[in-house]
């Protein structure tokens, strides 16, 4: 075991955990947050999807030890319920969530994504999410609500 101060949100934390601990099991066991979801504990899925540096990282495959002193965002870390981020106000209005599992892989990658490359087209949105699994088939109406969040020009 051995202490790590991680920034989540904003918020400095301090765990005693096993270096070797996935980012994700500190999240969701030590910091009780339950936007990043264990999917498939391979990386392949998303579900467990976090920004770590302003990239989108799989926190299932991202051991503990790796990402002492980085900022961490998870969904939670966006907005409030009362004061949602643009990009979750965006998801709001297009109706584009439904059993919510994927958000914080959809959500996370494209504001990771956006923020990098402001002027991304449909096709280089749908390459960078390719590889974030959904089967509720709402993928038309989280490419209307990533491109409305797009073309809003708002980065926080």
């Amino acid at each position: 075991m051995a202490m790590f101060n991680l920034t989540v949100n904003g918020r400095r934390q301090t765990v005693d955990v096993d270096p070797a601990t996935p980012l994700l099991y500190v999240l969701n066991d030590d910091l009780e947050l339950r936007g990043p979801k264990f999917g498939c504990g391979l990386g392949q899925c998303g579900a467990c999807t976090v920004i770590v540096k302003g990239r989108a990282v799989r926190s299932c495959m991202t051991p503990v030890n790796t990402v002492g002193g980085a900022e961490i965002t998870t969904l939670e870390g966006l907005g409030t319920p009362e004061k949602p981020h643009p990009i979750q106000q965006a998801f709001i209005d297009e109706q584009a969530v439904q059993c919510g599992y994927c958000m914080s892989g959809v959500i996370l990658t494209a504001k990771a994504f956006l923020d990098q490359n402001p002027r991304a087209t449909d096709a280089q949105l749908q390459q960078a999410l390719s590889n974030v699994l959904c089967r509720c088939g709402v993928n038309v109406r989280m490419m209307k609500a990533i491109r409305r969040y797009a073309t809003q020009g708002v980065r926080a």
